[in-house]
């Protein structure tokens, strides 16, 4: 965390927050302010709860300790309302059960939105924060799914946009997008495959199927500047006066629509940075509209100003790492140490994941189900929307047989299992898995449970035993620090669930 630094109140920022932007149809100097908000499954696989985490003291969890200093106060504050935000569907469903006051907040100032301008101002978020690129087409699809499908399930409406993983993007995942009906996404202005970038206007990109996908680039040095610059940050009315007006194109383009967005960890308005839920608030709330730039929001500002221009991307691209989706696969230069550790993780993950696939896909096929179609169904009985027999029927090759209600309770007993695995073999993926240095952390170790528990329900659903493969490519899996290797956390999870 940054070292606390007071906010400084411009003279305008004391008048209460309350500026109506609805009057202005289109705004021709508009910004956006867009928090990512997310936070990776902490659960034990086995017991379902978040075990103690010292480091978030007083707090039982990071995600308590979190929520106490940003997602609560944002939420009071009605910021929730005046950006464009994404809150990952992992955090989402463990704030419903740990405080549903302020999951309901968030849930209703996106309908506010919805009931004023006809779009809302939230977006969805690919199901367990998976880096697309490095992903096969199908769980691509299935990440889509399940987030497209949370997203419905809790804000009522289909997503306009959906905020990729670290923003990581190819042409396959930009067309599992279109495919699955999302308009548009966001991206760092380096991922343009262009030395001519304009980041206020978006773009078309087109597709290789013919389909299209509307993209947002953020602003790079006000995103930068509100991440990592706490000075700037200090007074919303300065923000918006100096930072955020003096970067408005005028070459030719002062009286055309342009939008300024900024893309930051949403965590950082309160958590990562003390008193910038404040400095949000006042900044959307009239410092904004006072400096003569008036609010807005992704799907909205598509739907006034359509992109007019096309551009390419550059493949296997991400926002938060110069060298594409390196620091995800091994070693990167954003790293101090070395990163092969990952490279092995990944390779054992891989291996793990086609061999998982075959013991599912071959059972499927054989009670006479599409195992993709029934694996991407299974969110919405994971979300309590849909009985499994449902499910399953939907996924049947031969829809006029009514296999959901035909199937013995063993049988469906086994489907749910190996689905459960399936799920956890989703899991193992999560970015945070991979993102930091070293591997002897949490987040690393965490995503190895995920990996033992899906090839535990498997070896109980078919009798197939895939542990010694994958306990053998955890042996090459070691941190440099202390020399733990990923196949003796292969073997302290073992242990403690007893096989």
């Amino acid at each position: 965390m940054g070292k606390a630094q007071s906010i400084r109140i411009g003279s305008g920022d004391r008048d209460h927050l309350a500026v109506d932007q609805s009057e202005v149809a289109k705004p021709l100097q508009a910004l956006c302010i867009h928090g990512h908000f997310y936070q990776p499954p902490r659960e034990n696989p086995l017991t379902g709860l978040i075990p103690l985490e010292a480091g978030a003291a007083p707090f039982n969890n990071w995600n308590e300790r979190i929520h106490s200093e940003c997602y609560r106060p944002n939420a009071e504050l009605g910021n929730f309302e005046r950006i464009s935000f994404n809150v990952g569907p992992t955090l989402l469903s463990w704030m419903k059960l740990y405080d549903a006051v302020t999951y309901r907040r968030i849930l209703l100032q996106d309908r506010s939105n919805v009931e004023r301008f006809g779009v809302g101002n939230a977006m969805s978020q690919a199901y367990h924060h998976t880096i697309l690129p490095l992903a096969s087409r199908m769980d691509k699809e299935t990440q889509v799914a399940w987030g497209i499908a949370d997203f419905e399930h809790r804000f009522g409406r289909k997503p306009a946009g959906m905020w990729l993983p670290e923003t990581g993007a190819d042409t396959e995942t930009l067309e599992v997008l279109a495919e699955q009906g999302i308009e548009f996404t966001i991206l760092a202005p380096w991922q343009a495959d262009t030395e001519n970038l304009d980041a206020t206007q978006p773009y078309w990109v087109s597709l290789p199927s013919g389909k299209r996908l509307a993209v947002f680039f953020y602003h790079a040095g006000l995103s930068a500047g509100v991440s990592f610059d706490q000075g700037m940050t200090s007074n919303a009315h300065d923000f918006a006066l100096k930072n955020v007006s003096g970067h408005f194109n005028g070459n030719g383009r002062a009286h055309e629509p342009q939008l300024l967005l900024v893309a930051s960890d949403g965590e950082l308005y309160g958590h990562h940075q003390v008193f910038r839920d404040w400095f949000l608030a006042y900044l959307v709330n009239g410092a904004g509209a006072r400096a003569g730039v008036q609010l807005t929001y992704p799907a909205l500002w598509l739907r006034q100003h359509p992109p007019t221009q096309e551009i390419r991307i550059r493949e296997n691209t991400s926002w938060s790492c110069h060298h594409g989706v390196a620091r995800w696969a091994g070693d990167c230069g954003c790293l101090l140490e070395s990163g092969h550790w990952k490279k092995y993780l990944r390779r054992a993950f891989d291996n793990l994941a086609e061999q998982l696939d075959c013991a599912y896909a071959e059972t499927m096929f054989a009670f006479g189900l599409e195992p993709w179609k029934l694996r991407n169904g299974y969110i919405y009985f994971l979300l309590s929307e849909t009985p499994l027999a449902s499910v399953v029927q939907k996924a049947s090759l031969d829809q006029a047989a009514s296999l959901g209600n035909a199937l013995s309770a063993e049988s469906l007993s086994t489907i749910q299992m190996l689905l459960k695995a399936q799920f956890n073999r989703q899991r193992m993926y999560t970015s945070c898995g991979f993102f930091f240095e070293d591997f002897d952390r949490i987040e690393p170790k965490n995503s190895v449970a995920y990996a033992v528990h899906a090839i535990r329900l498997t070896k109980q659903a078919t009798g197939v035993d895939l542990s010694a493969g994958f306990r053998f490519d955890l042996s090459r899996v070691a941190s440099e620090r202390s020399r733990l290797r990923g196949d003796q956390v292969f073997d302290g999870v073992m242990k403690q669930i007893g096989d």
